[in-house]
This record gives C-alpha cells, structure tokens and sequence, in this order.
C-alpha cells in the first residue's frame, strides 16, 4: 500500500517532478532525460498504470483520495495530498483534475521490432494486412497526441517518429491522446530520411501524404495498395520534406473541395488511417 502524505509545503523536494509543469522547454529537456512522465486525470493515469509503466509517486488533491483509492491500494509508490492552491503553485496551472501522477518511461522499441510486428499493438488483421504511421516533424503536442488517437482507434499497429518529432509523453500530448499513446507502440527513427529504407526492406509500401495535385486521390487507390503499407505525414506548418517525398513509394491525397489545400495534420490522419483501413 501506497504511504499518504499530506504536503504542505510548495518547495517540498518531494514534489519536484511536478514543479514547472507549464515551463514547455524544461519539461522537454528534464523528463526524457530524467525518464520520467506526468499523467494528468483519472482515466489516463489507469491507462498508463494498465499499460504497465511504474508509477514513481501521485500528487492528488484531497476529493480525489478516494476516487483513487483502488490505485493507492496497489502501489508501493508515495501518494502526495496537497490544497488545490498548493497544486496550482508547484505545477504553475490549476489541475482541473485534481490528480496528477509521476510516472517512469519504458525503453522505446526498435525500428526493427515495430516493422516486425514484435510489439503488439492494434494489428489491422493477418499477414500482409498491417499498417503503420510516420510521422515528420509534428511539433504540436496536441496534435502529435490527436494523431495518435486516432491511430489507436483506427487500427494502426505501430507509429515512426523522425528525429525531430515531439515527444508523445509530454503531458499535453497524453492528454489530448486520452492515454491512446499508451496503446499504440512507437519509436523514433535516427537517420532521417535514410531508415525509410529500413521500412521499405520490411515489405512496407510508403505512402506519402500530400495535398500536390500530383498525388492520387485515396478514394482512387485500389485498396490492395494499403495492405502492408506506411502512412507518411508531414508537419503542420509545411507538410512532408522533399526528401521525405522523394523516398515514399507513392503520394496520396485527400480530395479537398475547391479553394480548399489542406487539413489539420490531426483531421488527415484521421481520414487517411479511415480511407485507407482493411474491408471486409
């Protein structure tokens, strides 16, 4: 059972993994390099406790002690109860959920064993029938977590991320996610955009997202082409790089009513893991 401890104290060091939770560029830089995440709420704090990342302590405001109850019951971990003003003060923001949870990160898969299907996660059905996602340069958190929602509920088995993604476990990307980054095995590729030929080798067909007129409609697609296939989509500001396109196998696109380029990378991932899903 989890030890209970009233704090009362803001510069308790206790409570420094919570500190400066609105602090973006410390977050970013102190969490992977401490290996630690926050999870905000109730649900995504189950989620993340189900999908078996160790929790390091909880920092919970006094009504949630018992919603929480079962969580504190199971874990060795120390259980901080603190004022909603105390909250506000350590983390730099009102905690509308009242429940916050220090969690500690698994090591990241490899390339190798996502394409391999070694993972796990929300396969699509049967051999040849797998599909995956990359991801280049998402740098919003709430769109990075939006995309893999939709990911999760749409059967995509497992995300690449370039280099210069945005880290899934920042807390506004959990959050928007619902814990779906939790669900969705992922990993980041090293050499950019060199390792898409990893992804090719491992029998994938790397379809490029893009609004270039150039570019298939994906309701033109035979919907052979999407078995075994990768989902390749851009940053928000600008899309897929040149070499990002250079190296995919075929460019597709969403049909967009006259006027109209594009959609919120969010809003096209959404539609393309749709458009491009098993039938039958």
């Amino acid at each position: 059972m989890a030890d209970l401890i009233t704090v009362e104290d803001p510069d308790d060091p206790r409570l420094s993994d919570y500190t400066g939770l609105t602090d973006v560029e410390l977050r970013r830089r102190r969490e992977p390099a401490e290996g630690l995440f926050i999870a905000e709420g109730e649900k995504v704090i189950r989620r993340a406790k189900d999908a078996g990342y160790e929790m390091r302590s909880m920092l919970l405001s006094a009504k949630w002690v018992d919603v929480m109850r079962d969580v504190i019951d199971e874990l060795p971990a120390p259980v901080y109860a603190v004022s909603p003003e105390l909250a506000e003060r350590v983390t730099g923001y009102h905690v509308h959920r009242g429940a916050l949870a220090s969690m500690q990160r698994k090591p990241l898969p490899t390339a190798d064993e996502l394409l391999g299907g070694e993972s796990g996660g929300s396969d699509s059905g049967g051999s040849g029938g797998r599909r995956i996602a990359i991801f280049e340069g998402f740098v919003d958190h709430a769109n990075l977590g939006a995309a893999f929602r939709s990911a999760a509920a749409l059967g995509i088995s497992a995300i690449l991320l370039s280099p210069d993604c945005a880290d899934p476990l920042y807390r506004r990307a959990i959050k928007v996610s619902m814990g779906s980054v939790f669900s969705v095995p992922y990993g980041r590729l090293t050499d950019w955009p060199a390792d898409l030929e990893q992804v090719r080798e491992a029998g994938y067909r790397i379809l490029a997202m893009t609004p270039s007129e150039k570019a298939t409609p994906l309701d033109q697609v035979p919907p052979e082409r999407f078995e075994q296939s990768a989902i390749m989509l851009g940053s928000e500001g600008h899309g897929l790089s040149t070499y990002a396109l250079r190296a995919a196998d075929e460019w597709v696109r969403i049909p967009m009513s006259e006027g109209i380029d594009s959609l919120n990378v969010a809003a096209a991932s959404a539609v393309a893991f749709y458009a491009t899903r098993p039938r039958g």
